[in-house]
């Protein structure tokens, strides 16, 4: 398969990468500033928010597939725009589109969130990922959404957010909750996605939801760190608009697929 990956220096998509070249795919991944550091992908500058130059990267290349991972929090240009550029693109070549979504679209209740559920955003980070979904479904209706959580492994910025509240150099919300996935299992769900004719949204997370706070406290386990020292406070005294309690059912995705989307406490073990 000749394979696209936009957001190929990110975390998700450096690994979506990697698993890609370990099968025989050829891939071509590109990066905004950090270069990808991937053996075996052809790096491609590009800014997701210049519509020509999508236009014509995707023209170029000619790629069977598309894996769309841009985003930058607080910014729309990237998150929405760049996102409907990308699938404008991939339309236009005929090409499959696998776009990541987030459960940031989605406000917090009890209830886990089935894949359908309609967006509830309640911050502009929110409004930019439902924006986005909105854009690639107008587009190419038989894209895949894939809507994942907080997404962890060596290297991720949430492992590392966990070991600066245990440091005393941040805190981690007790009433914020969510079903964190490894990236090793996000990706190697979305490449066995790719050639399905799954189309619209799907949930694909950890089966374990635990707040950030509880995750902090498996962290310090699986390092040995004291988690005495461990800071945490709640998003509604900070005045924070952030969604509460998010918890995607990917119960339909784990039935379909192979890959095991561990739970994070067998993550942190």
């Amino acid at each position: 398969m000749n394979l696209l990956v936009v957001g190929a220096s990110g975390f998700l998509g450096a690994e979506v990468c990697r698993q890609a070249v370990a099968v025989g795919h050829r891939v071509v991944g590109t990066y905004h500033s950090a270069a990808v550091a991937v053996p075996g992908v052809a790096p491609r500058r590009l800014d997701v928010t210049d519509r020509a130059a999508v236009r014509a990267l995707l023209t170029g290349v000619r790629p069977d597939a598309v894996v769309a991972t841009p985003y930058r929090y607080d910014d729309w240009a990237v998150t929405a725009d760049g996102a409907a550029h990308v699938a404008c693109a991939a339309a236009e070549v005929g090409a499959r589109l696998v776009h990541l979504s987030s459960d940031a679209l989605h406000a917090g209740r009890p209830a886990p969130y089935l894949d359908d559920d309609v967006p509830t955003p309640v911050n502009a980070y929110g409004a930019a990922k439902a924006a986005a979904e909105t854009a690639v479904r107008a587009v190419d209706p038989g894209a895949l959404l894939v809507r994942t959580s907080l997404i962890v492994g060596e290297g991720s910025k949430q492992i590392q957010l966990c070991r600066d509240a245990l440091a005393g150099r941040a805190a981690l919300f007790t009433d914020e909750v969510r079903c964190p996935v490894h990236v090793a299992d996000l990706a190697a769900a979305v490449l066995e996605l790719l050639p399905t004719e799954l189309a619209g949204p799907l949930n694909v997370a950890g089966p374990e939801a635990v707040s950030r706070a509880e995750m902090g406290l498996l962290v310090a386990r699986e390092l040995g760190l004291d988690a005495g020292g461990l800071r945490t406070t709640t998003a509604s005294a900070l005045g924070r608009h952030h969604p509460g309690e998010v918890r995607l059912d990917s119960s339909r995705a784990a039935g379909l697929l192979r890959t095991r989307l561990r739970g994070i406490t067998e993550v942190l073990a």
